[in-house]
């Protein structure tokens, strides 16, 4: 189950720059690219670099520290890396930004809550 989440300001946000933002009690990373918001993790698997100081290249984010790279609607790094990043869903509500983070904690949590 997800919980959806609007992420502030966005309109101020320019068009093929990665953002850090929080979104609940999460820090993400988003990009709007001429296909859309894409938001995924916020830090590289490789040597845990933040991604704001990366870059995307058609559909792929490419880290600054090691140039790796990863697929922005599959989150899988290029071949031979061997390793992902978490890709969120977006959504556009009356011209809002949401992200959908997958809900954490117990079923009993879950279902008393």
């Amino acid at each position: 189950m997800l919980q959806w989440y609007k992420i502030d300001k966005t309109s101020s946000y320019d068009q093929n720059r990665i953002y850090e933002v929080e979104a609940g009690s999460n820090r993400i990373c988003i990009v709007h690219d001429v296909s859309g918001w894409k938001a995924f993790s916020r830090k590289c698997p490789h040597a845990g670099a933040s991604f704001v100081t990366g870059w995307c290249e058609g559909e792929e984010l490419v880290c600054s520290y090691h140039r790796h790279r990863f697929n922005l609607n599959t989150g899988k790094g290029c071949t031979n890396q061997g390793n992902y990043i978490k890709i969120y869903p977006t959504r556009i509500e009356n011209n809002e930004l949401y992200v959908g983070i997958k809900k954490t904690g117990s079923f009993f949590t879950q279902l008393f809550k």
